[in-house]
């Protein structure tokens, strides 16, 4: 199988066997036979990019049910204010500058954009939270980028000054469209800033979980800099980020336009010291993997013969593989407490588990919670003070398996 960034050979070092799409919630009884796919991932042997083998359809996971919420998060929401303030303060110039956000959701960053009176435009192909980012006043696009899409834009905007993407762009297999259209977007001196899952953090903490049908590519510093170099682009700055279990916002631009940060240089050092990409610290991975799952399988598996109680908290897009590669079901978590109203009253994707609200998490509070929303943690357990007085114990299994009394 080849790249789909360079049409060099793929190394297979992990298979996470057949999965949903991690967002296709099921209304019980639906007689509907669920789409599903193999979720094998592998690394070139030429550009180091690590990817999926297998490609989803983008119709089933990016359409007018997409339940997943920008600013479902207090966290996330400062994050994107607070980058929309940096954009606003340092990187729009002239007397009309124009911001484009690829992927904006309910429109939390470019709120702020549109706020401070600047040109903006939100490129949403799921029309639901697309939606939600035009009532807050958001100018969107339901579409997805790509090569045509810049053009069409171009010519009724003129160039952006930046163009952004937040947990998106590792979304999108076809790269050569999306950066083609970056290149033709995008002003002269203007700069593309994406930030995604980082491939050393998932390496390092073991987050199985971040591997999913809508993460299709696994960036590095090293696999950003070649993808960017074959479409006349540079990586000029990396920042690494606490957010969603460990990011790096990347910036690019023009070769020769802007002079490359000592941060670049820096990470693909760290990079190349550690191994992230080398196929045998890939191997090394899916092997700790593998323990993860089989240690988190028997742990709930004795909870449920001593007769205790277990919810899952957060059904998140990424549940759907720790659910599904671990075999996990009813039997072993009675339900998932999760406050997108979209979801309630479905099934997990898969393993069909029930989702329900909020309130029916303390009523009773179990006697422990897997949190699938480990990302959150600080946030959700300080919000969750009644389950801890309740005597309650979470359960994580990043980066090992473990229990928590918050």
């Amino acid at each position: 199988m080849a790249c789909r960034i360079c049409s060099g050979r793929l190394h297979q070092f992990a298979d996470f066997g057949s999965q949903p799409v991690s967002d296709a919630f099921v209304t019980p009884g639906d007689p509907r036979e669920e789409y599903v796919f193999r979720l094998a991932v592998g690394v070139c042997e030429d550009c180091s990019m690590v990817q999926l083998l297998e490609e989803v359809p983008r119709e089933r996971m990016f359409h007018d049910g997409y339940p997943y919420l920008s600013s479902g998060s207090a966290v996330m929401r400062e994050h994107f204010w607070s980058l929309a303030e940096r954009f606003l303060a340092t990187d729009l110039a002239g007397d009309d500058p124009f911001i484009v956000e690829l992927g904006c959701n309910d429109g939390t960053m470019l709120q702020r954009v549109a706020e401070a009176g600047v040109r903006h435009l939100g490129v949403e192909p799921s029309g639901g939270v697309a939606d939600l980012a035009a009532a807050r006043g958001v100018r969107v696009r339901k579409d997805f980028f790509e090569a045509a899409t810049a053009a069409a834009v171009l010519a009724e905007d003129g160039p952006a000054d930046v163009i952004y993407a937040a947990n998106t762009l590792c979304h999108i297999p076809y790269m050569d469209s999306i950066l083609g259209g970056v290149a033709t977007l995008l002003r002269p001196d203007g700069v593309f800033v994406f930030e995604d899952p980082y491939l050393g953090d998932i390496v390092e903490r073991a987050s199985y979980d971040q591997i999913y049908d809508e993460h299709f590519y696994f960036f590095s510093a090293r696999s950003v800099s070649g993808m960017a170099r074959r479409h006349g682009f540079e990586l000029v700055d990396v920042e690494r980020l606490p957010v969603h279990g460990g990011e790096v916002r990347y910036t690019l631009a023009r070769r020769g336009a802007r002079t490359p940060s000592p941060a670049v240089a820096e990470l693909l050092a760290a990079e190349d010291a550690a191994g992230v990409s080398d196929l045998a610290t890939l191997t090394a991975f899916a092997a700790r993997v593998a323990d993860s799952r089989d240690r988190l399988v028997a742990l709930l598996t004795r909870l449920r013969d001593e007769g205790a109680r277990v919810y899952g908290y957060g059904a998140t897009a990424k549940s759907a593989t720790v659910l599904n590669y671990c075999g996990i079901g009813p039997d072993l978590v009675s339900f998932v407490s999760d406050t997108t109203p979209a979801k309630q009253g479905r099934l997990t994707p898969g393993s069909h588990i029930p989702v329900r609200g909020p309130e029916a998490f303390a009523d009773p509070y179990p006697d422990y919670a897997l949190l699938f929303a480990w990302n959150h943690a600080e946030e959700i357990m300080a919000k969750e003070e009644g389950f801890r007085e309740a005597g309650g114990t979470w359960i994580l299994y990043v980066p090992e398996v473990r229990l928590v009394r918050a």
